[in-house]
């Protein structure tokens, strides 16, 4: 049998564990999980702290590591360690100073400090992990389609509603599937290869979005897909797939980060339409 070359550096390893997901043991996905979650976890704490948090024994962390080709679990942390030298923080562990606050008094300017540091954070993230070429390969594809469409539901309507009224102003031909009248599917319908599909969706996700990007992947349609991460069921559909953690405190979830990849993707198509273009009240 072909012992199974186990990845070399973070992000390899990372798309490995997404990739293989589904086919893990329950115990094994569900460490999978933790690990994408909480990587400066699985750098910095030792087997018996990681098998803690994560809700399993110390010996599936081995039959973890062992699962992706490694000789052992601490073989397997040296690649989280590494990813430590060339990147800031997580996201998710900023974010844990803010939730110790929660015995601050309540008072209106405490509770907007906490949401504006938390976008902070996110909105720094965003940066730090958004390639340059998936902009640039996203920008492409909003201006190749024929037609876009553009859906999100839940919180992320507002999203999807701020980009079909952007994406007019540039003279795209777009449309929101709103699901007025339960004809979500309806509007769908006609998408053809020629065409974007634009989905918005976060955990836990909007059943009606994932079936309509379920639709168009089989119809041939383009994919953008603004998520929350690499297990989502939209990695798998999209053409290009954004990952956005955004703020959260205490379980209230901003957009800061989602709109603020919303403009950046609708100013950098206007350039791209029309270099000389000036944005000065475009959106107003």
């Amino acid at each position: 049998m072909t012992q199974l070359l186990p990845p070399s550096n973070y992000a390899d390893l990372r798309a490995t564990i997404s990739a293989r997901h589904d086919q893990l043991s329950k115990r094994l996905r569900q460490i999978a999980e933790f690990s994408l979650a909480h990587p400066n976890d699985m750098a910095l704490e030792t087997v018996s702290a990681i098998a803690e948090r994560a809700d399993v024994q110390p010996s599936s962390l081995i039959r973890f590591a062992k699962a992706f080709g490694y000789d052992g679990f601490s073989t397997m942390q040296r690649i989280f360690r590494a990813r430590l030298t060339e990147r800031q923080p997580s996201y998710s562990e900023r974010i844990k100073a803010l939730k110790k606050q929660s015995d601050t008094p309540v008072s209106a300017i405490n509770t907007l400090d906490r949401f504006t540091e938390a976008a902070t954070h996110a909105l720094q993230h965003l940066r730090e992990e958004t390639r340059p070429e998936l902009l640039e390969r996203a920008v492409e594809l909003l201006t190749q389609s024929e037609r876009i469409s553009v859906i999100g539901q839940r919180r992320a309507f507002p999203v999807a509603s701020y980009l079909t009224y952007s994406l007019s102003h540039l003279g795209r031909r777009v449309s929101l599937i709103d699901s007025v009248g339960g004809m979500a599917y309806e509007q769908a319908q006609n998408l053809s290869p020629d065409d974007l599909l634009l989905a918005i969706s976060f955990q836990t996700y909007a059943p009606d979005t994932l079936a309509i990007a379920t639709q168009a992947r089989k119809q041939g349609s383009k994919i953008i897909a603004i998520t929350d991460g690499p297990l989502s069921p939209f990695a798998a559909l999209a053409d290009v797939c954004f990952e956005v953690e955004e703020a959260q405190v205490q379980s209230f979830r901003s957009l800061s980060a989602c709109m603020c990849l919303s403009l950046a993707l609708v100013v950098c198509l206007g350039h791209r339409l029309d270099g000389s273009a000036d944005f000065d009240g475009l959106f107003a």
